[in-house]
Parts: structure tokens; C-alpha cells; sequence
């Protein structure tokens, strides 16, 4: 069953009042289900988010604006997703409030690169390779 149509647009709030999960930050896990939203776009870039398509992959940068990004939280949730049996959804903000959904995506990896966090400081980043189910 489909809980989301690729590329119609949704209210994040809607989402979140349907789900749960945090209504805040690009990774939500909402309790009661085995989902991951992941949310790209909007104010993420000035944090030193840097999330893009290369070729069939959608490389995420995980969750942390302060010190070197680690493996806790919703990081550790996209990670264990295959294992946890957990979907992913990713979301592309259109504009304050609103996500076009891209589509349902799988973790096959991750790696680090360095990067800068919120204070302008060198950091280990995490960057998921996310690869579009269809």
C-alpha cells in the first residue's frame, strides 16, 4: 500500500500529524511506525547540508550542525533501516511547510568527508548513499 504519490506535494505539519515523528530537523522517526522521513532542500544548505543526486544515488548528509557528525539518532535510524525493516521516504521542500515526495528510498552505505558545521569548523560529515526504490 502507498501512503505518499511521488511528486505531489504535502504539508510537513499534515505529515507529522498523521505519523508523528519530529517535526523539526531533516531526519523524523516516528514511533509508532516503521518509517524515516528524510526532508532535503530549504534552509539546509546554510547549515553546511549538501544533499544532491549522483547518478542513481541521492547522497544525504546525515543529521548535526555542531561538531563531527556521528553514528546516534536519526543517523543510526537511516543507517539500520534494512535491518529494522524500516522504509524511508524522501521529501524536497517547496516551499515554508511544504515537501514534494521523491520517493521511497534504501540505504546501501554511507561514508564521511570532511566538511564545515554550523560555527564555520572543520568536521567529520556523514553523507548516506540513498538509492530510489521503484
Amino acid at each position: 500500500m502507498r501512503i505518499f504519490s511521488e511528486s505531489e506535494t504535502y504539508k510537513r505539519i499534515d505529515i507529522h500529524e498523521k505519523y508523528g515523528g519530529q517535526r523539526q530537523g531533516g531526519i523524523s522517526t516516528p514511533a509508532l511506525y516503521p518509517y524515516i522521513f528524510i526532508f532535503t532542500g530549504g534552509k539546509g544548505e546554510i547549515y553546511g547540508y549538501r544533499d544532491s543526486w549522483q547518478g542513481d544515488l541521492f547522497l544525504y548528509t546525515g543529521e548535526g550542525q555542531r561538531g563531527d557528525m556521528v553514528l546516534k539518532g536519526g543517523n543510526r535510524a537511516i543507517l539500520e533501516s534494512n535491518k529494522n525493516n524500516e522504509q524511508i521516504f524522501l521529501f524536497k521542500y517547496k516551499s515554508t511547510g511544504f515537501v514534494e515526495y521523491m520517493g521511497e528510498m534504501e540505504c546501501i552505505g554511507y561514508r564521511t568527508e570532511i566538511g564545515y558545521d554550523i560555527d564555520m569548523h572543520k568536521r567529520k560529515v556523514i553523507i548516506f548513499e540513498l538509492k530510489k526504490i521503484s
